[in-house]
């Protein structure tokens, strides 16, 4: 016997000793359905067209028909029938003669990837009844009219998601005859947070409308003292953008028989939507240098990045947290999850979940670089998604975190979550998955120890709210921000904060008590730090306070270091260095100013402009150690948008963008980005230079698609000035 394997297309599978079949998890591959399934030998003179015969198949699909109204699907650009599971839809099959029910004997099947199984979801037959049972696949006729039927087809509440191929089948004496594959028939089904039934039910229509329906939204910048927002294109209706959501699960090879259940298919997506150890769909970049890629701060939406990963199948570059975020959100409401994208200020790193972030400081009281592992996000974003947790006690459903954005690893895979908001509030990080890390995050505490000449670690001072203390997302149908902190944790201080602390000690985060360490702060002074509003090419001034509420007189030996920081709180470069001694009267406050000269800052900025500074100062009398750490943000310009003319859909119309470069030099290799879901696809325009304090102007002209309110968002990125957004609601009228 020959060793070569024959070239049929089945030989071709490399069949194993453990699988009947191979792995299914693709949902764009097929088999091969017979239209005429013999049950044995066919007798001469059969002829298939004696028998009922299927003419034609209406799905109702159009936006303006039935079902993607009653299903809220009708803001998809795709032209096939978009269904949500647990809930009724309606087709019509014409037959070359009037259906007979006493006779003729008739069923729908429903395909899914190449090996379509019925135990694993992915082969569903069904049987034309007289009822229908609310989340349980059936069929039943509403119509009946000539050669017509019009059916309605329930699907179950807890189906598989994705895009089925769908036939009808008519049983013949002598075998199945059945529809030939029509792609048009093609069905996508989704989640649906309107069914009670399913497991992402949201029971508030207002939520629903914002966490599954909007498709803009808005993104906390900034920091604590200076949050600043910025618009997002989430784009989940856009042409395309589904079945590149669709893709994102055969990428992250989820078996198909795994997409009906949203945890998995949460904790599949945070670890795709980066490219570490998957060759997910963006790369990472933290490093200010953004070559043959696109800047993070230069994206204004999730499209440009879901579609180029789709069809190039290479992870896109670059983003940072709030793109990863933005993605990821597009991903999760595409398929029907409702989902918001949360941002944490003071977010906690690198913490294998212990709840310490180190901030070393040598003898002179001066923080010192080198020790200093650990890092304060300025913010981080992440994602909440909405769902039942079968898989935890009673009362951790609701939010769930996820996030894609790569930091750890979590069962070896760089991913995160779903961890359940509720548990990580009261500190119940026992709970799958990650909740640890989560905790941490929102919940570590700053000590600053002194390192002594010998080596001995003295702490001189511990910030205990500084981490995690303001977290919030885009509130419901407003572009005002909602605080969530409340629904993360307890008030500082208080008996159920301490409870939940103990909680998640006893479940393994790491904690040092501060009773291990000696620690002696100086209670009768305290030390403020404030800074005038600093606008980004400007001299600006800072203001450290003295308040000495003691009978004694103190000399305070004071450093100020300010940093120029990316927004992970690591730092580039020292910037600014200034000492000197102050005097505190008793029972008095004592202020000093200290300006900062833009010529100091500009050469070395980041992209988010964002400056640290470190104030430490030692009291001589007691030799005791006050420490302070203060973000600055400078402000910077943005773009202005405005239209020329009326807003109708259908018809020719033009935008102007408009920019006045405000820096002392000239900005070179200018990129602008404009877009507008459901009004234009991103247009891109690259401009050689803008000489200082000149105004450039572009006019872009489009077709807005439907009427309705929309809204266009443009960044500007250039080498020297990054992070510069401009947006404009615009009512587009009903031609």
């Amino acid at each position: 016997m020959s060793e070569t394997m024959s070239t049929n297309e089945e030989n071709k599978l490399p069949l194993n000793g453990r699988r009947a079949i191979p792995p299914n998890y693709s949902n764009d591959e097929e088999n091969e359905v017979p239209e005429m399934e013999a049950f044995g030998l066919i007798p001469r003179g059969f002829n298939p067209r004696d028998y009922l015969r299927v003419v034609d198949i209406y799905m109702f699909k159009e936006p303006h028909e039935i079902n993607k109204q009653e299903h809220h699907t009708d803001k998809y650009y795709n032209p096939r029938l978009i269904v949500r599971r647990g809930q009724a839809f309606q087709i019509q099959i014409d037959f070359n003669r009037p259906y007979k029910p006493e006779t003729d004997q008739l069923w729908l099947e429903f395909l899914m990837g190449r090996y379509p199984q019925q135990n694993k979801g992915t082969y569903i037959p069904i049987l034309v009844g007289n009822v229908l049972k609310p989340g349980q696949w059936g069929a039943k006729i509403i119509h009946r009219e000539n050669n017509s039927i019009r059916l309605s087809i329930m699907s179950s509440a807890t189906c598989i998601i994705g895009r089925f191929r769908f036939y009808v089948a008519v049983l013949t004496p002598f075998g199945i005859l059945r529809t030939r594959r029509n792609s048009v028939t093609d069905t996508y089904i989704l989640f649906n947070p309107w069914c009670q039934l399913d497991a992402v039910y949201l029971d508030d229509e207002k939520e629903r409308e914002e966490y599954v329906l909007n498709d803009v939204g808005i993104v906390f910048h900034g920091n604590v003292e200076d949050v600043k927002s910025r618009s997002w294109s989430y784009g989940q209706f856009e042409e395309n953008v589904l079945d590149a959501c669709l893709f994102l699960m055969d990428k992250a090879e989820l078996e198909l028989s795994g997409r009906g259940n949203p945890i998995k298919i949460c904790r599949v997506a945070s670890a795709v939507i980066n490219s570490r150890d998957d060759n997910g769909v963006i790369a990472g970049s933290w490093n200010n240098t953004y070559d043959y890629g696109v800047a993070p701060s230069a994206w204004t939406g999730s499209v440009d990045i879901l579609l180029e990963y789709y069809s190039s199948k290479q992870p896109v570059r670059y983003g940072q947290c709030w793109v990863f975020a933005g993605v990821f959100n597009t991903f999760l409401r595409c398929l029907g999850i409702p989902a918001r994208l949360i941002t944490n200020y003071s977010s906690a790193h690198d913490n294998n979940a212990n709840l310490r972030l180190d901030f070393f400081l040598d003898d002179e009281g001066k923080v010192d670089t080198r020790l200093t592992k650990d890092s304060v996000w300025n913010y981080h974003c992440w994602n909440e998604a909405w769902m039942t947790r079968p898989d935890l006690p009673v009362g951790f459903g609701g939010w769930q975190v996820v996030d894609g954005t790569p930091q750890e690893t979590s069962d070896g895979m760089y991913r995160c979550g779903p961890a359940s908001v509720q548990a990580i509030k009261h500190g119940h990080v026992c709970f799958q998955f990650d909740a640890p890390f989560v905790y941490a995050e929102v919940n570590g505490d700053i000590f600053y120890t002194r390192v002594e000449k010998n080596g001995t670690q003295v702490v001189e001072n511990i910030d205990t709210t500084r981490i995690g203390q303001l977290i919030v997302t885009k509130e419901v149908g407003g572009d005002g921000m909602m605080d969530i902190t409340e629904e993360y944790k307890f008030r500082e201080g208080s008996d159920e904060e301490r409870l939940a602390l103990e909680t998640a000690v006893m479940y393994g985060v790491k904690k040092q008590s501060i009773q291990d360490t000696t620690y002696q702060p100086q209670t009768d002074v305290d030390m403020d730090f404030q800074a005038q509003k600093a606008v980004l090419g400007n001299d600006f001034k800072v203001t450290i306070t003295f308040r000495n509420k003691s009978r004694n007189s103190y000399t305070a030996t004071t450093y100020l270091s300010g940093n120029i920081v990316f927004y992970t709180g690591v730092t580039k470069s020292e910037f600014k260095k200034h000492s000197f001694s102050a005097k505190l009267e008793p029972s008095s406050s004592s202020s000093f100013d200290i300006v900062i000269k833009s010529r100091e800052y500009m050469s070395d900025l980041l992209e988010q402009a964002s400056f640290h500074f470190f104030v430490t100062a030692r009291i001589n009398e007691t030799g005791k150690i006050l420490a302070l750490q203060k973000v600055v943000m400078l402000e910077i310009p943005s773009l202005r948008i405005k239209t020329k003319g009326e807003l109708v859909a259908g018809k020719e119309t033009s935008v102007i963008v408009e920019f006045t470069n405000p820096l002392k030099q000239t900005l070179e290799n200018v990129m602008l980005r404009l877009e507008g879901p459901g009004v234009l696809r991103t247009i891109k325009k690259q401009f050689g230079r803008i000489p200082m304090n000149s105004t450039l102007t572009w006019e872009v002209k489009f077709t807005p698609m439907r009427p309705g309110l929309r809204r266009l968002i443009a960044s500007l990125n250039s080498d020297a000035l990054r992070h510069v957004y401009g947006e404009l609601n615009v009512q587009i009228q009903k031609p």
